[in-house]
């Protein structure tokens, strides 16, 4: 375990567990959720080398050669990267290294989370040591919807355009109008800053240059809103993602 305690936040960070933010209490509120019973729908934990679902496991390098990646935790598909179920080794305070497993063996993940003054910043770093493989990066942060006071968590969020979701709820490659709540829903040109608010309690900016961003609205405990370097399947939809994302986490009264 990581644990960073800093002025108005603690956090703490299982290591062990996915590289998993396990609790982040801001004045001595808790905002992650606990875990459930699956290892998808608590804490915020890092997405890599691969955000998101990709269709039946298998991934192509660049090099024309096919692999299958684990579908265990999502049949028929995998889901949100080897971080989650992986062991990452603590490199310094608040920084942790993961050496990726077959297929992307070679390659290594890097997060960095550090406290400011008032908020967290988060960051993932993919170096391919010369692996060929699609990769692309995300983080999925599960808000709480209750605190121990106030009102429930709402979401801000705005985008121009937002990925039409196919039968199987893996998103397609055409664009279509944001449609109304409730979302399970990967949107691009975002307006303005993802937030989510607890009335007359808190609220938390999100600030990111993360082209693509998915939104979960549909779990009575949580909201999730998830900035990523590519969709959902990207490797499948043609679209490539960077090796960087990061991501500040402002906490502010509301």
């Amino acid at each position: 375990m990581q644990f960073i305690d800093d002025a108005e936040f603690q956090v703490a960070i299982d290591l062990d567990g996915g590289g998993k933010i396990t609790s982040i209490k801001w004045r001595e509120l808790e905002f992650t959720i606990p875990f459930r019973g699956n290892v998808l729908t608590s804490g915020w934990y890092p997405m890599a080398p691969w955000a998101g679902r990709v269709r039946d496991g298998l991934i192509t390098s660049a090099s024309g050669v096919e692999h299958q990646l684990p579908t265990n935790i999502d049949p028929p598909h995998a889901i949100h990267g080897f971080g989650i179920t992986s062991s990452w080794q603590e490199i310094g305070p608040g920084r942790s290294l993961l050496h990726l497993p077959k297929p992307y063996q070679g390659a290594t993940v890097e997060q960095t989370i550090e406290v400011l003054d008032d908020a967290i910043r988060w960051s993932l770093e993919y170096d391919d040591n010369g692996c060929d493989l699609p990769f692309w990066l995300g983080m999925h942060p599960w808000f709480a919807r209750d605190l121990e006071r106030g009102g429930q968590a709402e979401v801000e969020f705005k985008a121009e355009k937002m990925l039409k979701r196919g039968s199987d709820g893996l998103p397609t490659n055409e664009m279509v109008a944001m449609a109304p709540e409730p979302w399970d829903d990967t949107f691009t040109e975002i307006r303005g800053t993802p937030a989510v608010v607890w009335e007359g309690v808190a609220r938390i900016d999100i600030e990111s240059d993360a082209p693509w961003w998915v939104v979960y609205t549909e779990d009575p405990d949580g909201v999730c809103i998830e900035p990523q370097t590519a969709p959902p399947d990207a490797a499948n939809l043609g679209i490539s993602g960077e090796n960087y994302i990061e991501a500040l986490f402002v906490f502010s009264e509301e």
